[in-house]
């Protein structure tokens, strides 16, 4: 009886010790795979509505704003759920700066203010162009507002900058505009 009882002991200690490592190796295997993917970025979805970072990454026209989303390490943020709005200067609208502002703007010691800017380019919330109205003001990430002119159906951006394209995103709405916004200095 004694063997009977010590053989089922070492039998039951047995398979909670398997139970115990499959455990500890499923762990490990889901801490690796988590440890070694990005963020929503490296979600790989064909068949899904793209959301603003593939949009963006998707058009020839906007590689310059691109590039500056990942020297800000902003392209984890706008992969997220959202919702955003986002007016998206085109590559033609950052070449109107002054020569050598986006070459400087995309220094390391410049980040913060690259960082500024790109967040005054971003609306929390989804802002549908049949609801803007002439005059209304939106609060941008950076906590800056802007200002838009609404006459005829077409909308400019604080005086200087039209949306030429509407893309909907699966996290907001994309407008492309044919201006960089310039935020307002801090006081």
């Amino acid at each position: 009886m004694k063997k009977i009882i010590c053989i089922s002991f070492l039998a039951l200690a047995f398979t909670l010790g398997s139970c115990t490592n499959d455990k500890k190796a499923s762990d490990e295997s889901t801490t690796d795979a988590a440890t070694t993917t990005g963020g929503q970025e490296a979600v790989k979805d064909d068949e899904s509505a793209k959301d603003v970072v593939k949009i963006a990454v998707g058009s020839k026209d906007h590689t310059t704003l691109v590039a500056a989303l990942k020297q800000a390490e902003y392209v984890d943020d706008l992969s997220n759920a959202g919702p955003f709005t986002v007016f998206a200067p085109t590559n033609a609208a950052f070449d109107k700066l002054p020569a050598g502002t986006v070459d400087g703007l995309m220094k390391d010691d410049k980040k913060a203010d690259l960082q500024n800017i790109l967040e005054y380019h971003v609306a929390v919330g989804v802002y549908k162009q049949e609801m803007m109205q002439d005059g209304q003001t939106i609060n941008m990430a950076n906590l800056g507002n802007i200002t838009l002119s609404v006459k005829d159906g077409k909308v400019m951006v604080n005086g200087t900058a039209n949306v030429v394209a509407t893309i909907p995103a699966s996290n907001g709405i994309i407008y492309v505009i044919d201006a960089v916004l310039l935020p307002p200095a801090k006081k």
